[in-house]
């Protein structure tokens, strides 16, 4: 059990850190300075409201089992963050653009709420 809760944590990190970084710099830029063409399909406050899920989402995945409180919170935000990525597959795939790197974070929030429910 300890080895799966040592690999859930890890995910977790990672996964949080990805998000972070994505919805902070979401967040911080203007819209006209993104280096992703798809956003610019959305209207600033779309982009902000999309930064702000993904920086909640990945407080949620690492607070709220850290701190004990609703550690429930911590998978729920992990299939959120995935529903995230699933959506962003679909815009990218709209303007003809590579998905890989949604896919790998969809089935990296899937994993990691599995995970999650597997050690709670």
């Amino acid at each position: 059990m300890l080895v799966l809760t040592v690999i859930t944590w890890t995910l977790s990190g990672v996964l949080a850190l990805m998000f972070l970084m994505a919805g902070g710099m979401k967040l911080a830029k203007p819209l006209s300075e993104m280096p992703m063409a798809t956003l610019q399909a959305y209207t600033p406050t779309q982009v902000n409201l999309i930064g702000a899920a993904e920086v909640l989402g990945a407080v949620a995945v690492i607070a709220a089992p850290l701190t004990g409180m609703l550690p429930v919170l911590a998978p729920i935000a992990a299939i959120g963050l995935a529903l995230i990525q699933l959506l962003a597959i679909f815009a990218h795939k709209k303007l003809d653009e590579p998905f890989g790197k949604n896919v790998v974070l969809m089935l990296l929030g899937a994993a990691v709420a599995t995970l999650w429910f597997i050690v709670l």
